[in-house]
């Protein structure tokens, strides 16, 4: 079977809601990273088999096929094909899973996948103003419950015992992780800057330095009076895309390409749709399986920081190092724009790999409807 290699990575910053990205329409945001790809690499953008991209709320701004309508807006040759994956907030992660299975299938060699949202002018819920969203027999199969991911993490902290200061702990290390990391410059490589009304906009600005247990103990519960999640321990609403170039080692070589990282396993899993959000870990357990390794083996983890107590129970279920945990720091303090998240961690678990050398690198997502991405990449010599 033939391998699939990351030849490179890049995102924008990320822009917190109704900030500096808020004028820029999600194909033109998403061109911003696709023309930042083959100007970096030299590809010629037609001979790319396919853009696989993924966007959560495909309507307004982000609706008619996304994908194809963001090549185009790069410029790309009109025989380039484009597909918009929805797998809710793992949306563009399956978009690099499904990239990879496709080169490693050997129908594709050379794809391009990542995402894009742009939740400022497409709100979260915007799909939901017309119809009926799960369906009469799935309402009726829960009773009636209305799916909320913030219930869930509600009922996740109940399960593992999570306390509102703990999760708020989590919550300020997450900002001090994000502003050390930014500080040091780890991004600056795969952050492609963008100009929006002429200001250069380079770094990701959700990032509120000097957060702590004590500022967040001022805000308000969100989804229950006496409840732990808040906005302040919840990712916040933001906009961005991202996108990795994805091929066989042959053609790398061809091409005159560096891998970065091989992808070494995948898998997706299903969980509780109520409690939703734990999706992470029975996906780690399977992917784990499925790759022969043991959680020992990986060196850095990224569990998206959806809400605080999402990777605190993956963290008390796996046993895994907590040093090794979101060490960049996560969407509490840079924001979750859903669509383009998947690939966005990416880019950061490969920024830390590179950093300290790590072999192996893990990467999962809780998505809406409790289902859930794993992925080991494998970092090359």
């Amino acid at each position: 079977m033939p391998e699939a290699v990351i030849v490179d990575a890049v995102r924008t910053p990320i822009g917190k809601r109704n900030g500096s990205l808020a004028a820029v329409h999600a194909a033109d945001l998403s061109a911003h990273v696709l023309t930042a790809l083959v100007e970096r690499t030299g590809v010629d953008p037609g001979t790319i088999d396919d853009v696989m991209w993924g966007c959560v709320t495909q309507v307004g701004d982000q609706s008619s096929n996304i994908a194809r309508f963001a090549a185009l807006a790069a410029g790309w040759p009109e025989h380039v094909p484009g597909v918009t994956i929805n797998r809710a907030c793992g949306s563009s992660q399956q978009a690099v899973d499904s990239a990879a299975h496709a080169v490693m299938a050997g129908q594709y060699d050379l794809v391009v996948a990542g995402g894009v949202e742009t939740m400022t002018r497409v709100p979260l819920g915007s799909h939901r103003t017309t119809g009926q969203p799960y369906g009469p027999a799935v309402l009726a199969r829960y009773d009636g419950f209305q799916f909320s991911q913030g219930v869930g993490a509600e009922l996740i902290s109940e399960r593992w015992g999570l306390s509102r200061t703990r999760l708020d702990e989590f919550a300020s290390e997450s900002h001090a992780k994000a502003a050390a990391a930014i500080d040091s410059g780890i991004f600056d490589d795969h952050i492609v800057p963008i100009e929006v009304e002429g200001t250069k906009f380079t770094v990701d600005e959700g990032l509120r330095r000097g957060t702590s247990v004590e500022t967040l103990a001022k805000l308000k519960p969100s989804f229950k009076e006496d409840g732990v999640i808040h906005a302040g321990n919840a990712s916040q609403i933001s906009d961005g895309a991202a996108a990795l170039l994805i091929t066989t080692p042959e053609r790398a070589r061809e091409l005159g390409l560096k891998p970065i990282a091989r992808y070494h396993s995948g898998a997706v899993s299903g969980a509780d749709p109520i409690m939703m959000l734990t999706g992470p870990i029975p996906a780690t357990e399977k992917v784990l399986r499925r790759s022969g390794l043991s959680i020992e083996d990986i060196g850095a983890f990224e569990v998206n920081e959806a809400f605080a107590p999402v990777p605190l129970a993956w963290l008390a279920e796996t046993g895994a190092d907590p040093e090794r945990l979101n060490p960049l720091g996560g969407a509490i303090a840079v924001g979750h724009p859903l669509g383009g998240s998947g690939a966005i961690l990416m880019t950061r678990l490969l920024a830390r790999m590179r950093q300290r050398n790590l072999r192996y690198g893990l990467q999962t997502m809780c998505e809406g409807g409790g289902t859930a991405n794993a992925t080991i990449i494998e970092l090359l010599p």
